[in-house]
């Protein structure tokens, strides 16, 4: 399966973006999707998984600002932000793995490319 993230872009504080990551090949239902990223000088970071069964976890940062989603018909999962801050600014990353559930970054071996995101104060 090869993942294709795209959606991001330029944004003002308080503004909203939708992230997608489209897969080719296996369905996305197969895997336990999620969401990393990496601000300039700072390591990759989770920030949200969806499991095979549509459990999700966020990080504590973006919980109620942040949604993860999965058409299945689509074969694409998304990532509605809203009310993005500065801090928010990264390279987001869609990711996949075959475990249930996993947080760490080298649990996935399966990544898309990144896509920025940039959130102006």
């Amino acid at each position: 399966v090869q993942l294709q993230a795209s959606g991001g872009g330029l944004v003002q504080a308080g503004g909203s973006l939708r992230l997608s990551c489209a897969s080719s090949g296996r369905s996305v239902s197969n895997y336990c999707m999620a969401w990393f990223r990496q601000a300039p000088g700072k390591e990759r970071e989770f920030v949200v998984y969806i499991s095979r069964n549509s459990i999700t976890y966020y990080r504590d940062s973006v919980k109620g600002r942040f949604t993860i989603s999965r058409d299945n018909a689509k074969n694409t999962v998304y990532l509605q932000m809203d009310n993005l801050k500065p801090e928010d600014t990264a390279v987001y990353y869609c990711a996949a793995t075959m475990r249930a559930v996993a947080i760490s970054e080298y649990d996935y071996d399966i990544w898309g490319q990144g896509t920025k995101v940039t959130v102006s104060s």
